[in-house]
């Protein structure tokens, strides 16, 4: 037995230390310069930053629908959302060529021999089938949902969010694994010479080419996605699946009343808001009385998780003026709820900074011009610095909390 150990073990290390003979474990199998550690670290540099800020932004975005006791999301600036979900789809966007380009660049060291090498060699080995299985998860399902096409089973906020803290995760234990080449990568003044692969790669792209290739790819998508959120390049937004300023009154609607199942509601002549809560009694307003309120205009963005956004002039109703006239107090949370019966943001719970602060209005007008069906009318909710989703259109109950 002791015998047949032995022979266990010797032909185990002759296994390891010797690579299989067919492609692609073969040495000499890959012999392109462009599968470097140079351009291989650059653009995961790249990728680690577009990453993170991504993270972050969705991280930020998530705590804002979904907040727990201790998160308060502020009123103002009334176009931090707006900047922080566009950078979240933006460099979500300009991830998918630098992901599949550094994929191509390291995808040989995939098939080294022998599979594990060191301690910090298994920990990059681990972190890797998440690491690229969580980046396309997230950047296929992510461009998906900004076309609004749902080919899955599964609901995607929930599979994005934690989708993203496994990758983030994987990117965390990748870095850790990899730092001493990037450190070496960057330390270096020129690139490391590789004089028995520059002879195959004579006459095509050499591996600064490569890394500038990364770069315009996303410098492209970047241009013609960015628009649904920078104005000045609205006119290049080609990719974009959204325009901004294409829809009723200048702006899209990304659930049509109809859709909504409150036509015949809101079109009601009878139609009333009712505020309840905690106050004296319940009171009720037809449209009429709404418009003999104080009314207030200002301009506000309205931006949408999928990353477009738009300014618009509203008018109406200061929240906060609302709940004076009812005699109720000013400073807590407040419940908004829509005429819509069904779906997952037929309402929503303003928090106090929200609640009180006098740009938040219940609308009645948008750009001078009562508003269009579909984006609220009789009334909408819309709020300095809150997505889109938490806007409620064809508010019909105001709850003061």
């Amino acid at each position: 037995m002791v015998r047949a150990a032995g022979r266990l073990a010797a032909n185990l290390a002759r296994w390891v230390a010797t690579p299989p003979p067919v492609a692609p474990f073969r040495e000499g199998a890959f012999r392109s310069g462009l599968h470097d550690e140079a351009p291989a670290a650059w653009l995961g540099v790249a990728l680690g930053v577009t990453f993170t800020v991504c993270f972050v932004t969705g991280l930020a975005s998530h705590l804002i629908q979904n907040p727990g006791s201790w998160f308060a999301w502020p009123a103002r600036p009334v176009g931090l959302y707006r900047v922080t979900q566009g950078l979240h789809v933006v460099t979500g966007l300009v991830s998918i060529p630098l992901l599949l380009i550094k994929l191509f660049v390291v995808y040989p060291h995939l098939w080294a021999w022998p599979p594990v090498r060191s301690l910090r060699h298994a920990v990059d080995r681990v972190s890797i089938p998440a690491l690229v299985g969580g980046s396309l998860f997230l950047l296929v399902t992510g461009v998906q949902n900004t076309m609004y096409w749902y080919p899955w089973g599964f609901f995607f906020p929930p599979a994005h969010y934690w989708a993203a803290w496994i990758t983030i995760g994987a990117l965390i234990m990748h870095i850790g694994a990899k730092a001493g080449i990037v450190r070496r990568v960057a330390a270096a003044r020129e690139p490391r010479a590789a004089p028995d692969l520059a002879e195959a790669d004579r006459g095509g792209l050499t591996r600064r080419g490569v890394l500038g290739l990364a770069g315009a790819a996303s410098g492209l998508v970047f241009l013609t996605t960015a628009g649904t959120t920078v104005g000045p390049l609205q006119r290049l937004a080609l990719l974009s699946p959204r325009r901004p300023s294409v829809g009723p009154q200048g702006f899209p609607v990304n659930q049509p009343a109809e859709t909504a199942g409150v036509v015949q509601a809101a079109m009601d002549p009878a139609f009333v808001l009712r505020v309840e809560g905690n106050l004296p009694r319940p009171v009720e307003f037809s449209l009429a009385d709404l418009a003999a309120l104080p009314q207030r205009e200002i301009e506000l963005p309205i931006a949408c998780v999928e990353g477009w956004s738009a300014t618009a002039r509203w008018g109406g109703v200061a929240l906060v003026d609302l709940l004076r006239a009812v005699g109720a107090p000013v400073g807590g949370p407040v419940f908004v709820e829509s005429l819509q019966q069904a779906g997952l943001y037929r309402s929503t719970t303003l928090n106090p900074a929200h609640a009180s602060d006098p740009a938040t209005l219940l609308a009645l007008r948008v750009g001078g011009e009562p508003l269009h069906l579909d984006h609220g009318f009789p009334v909408r909710l819309i709020a300095p610095n809150n997505p889109g989703v938490l806007q409620t259109k064809w508010v019909a109950r105001v709850e003061v909390l």
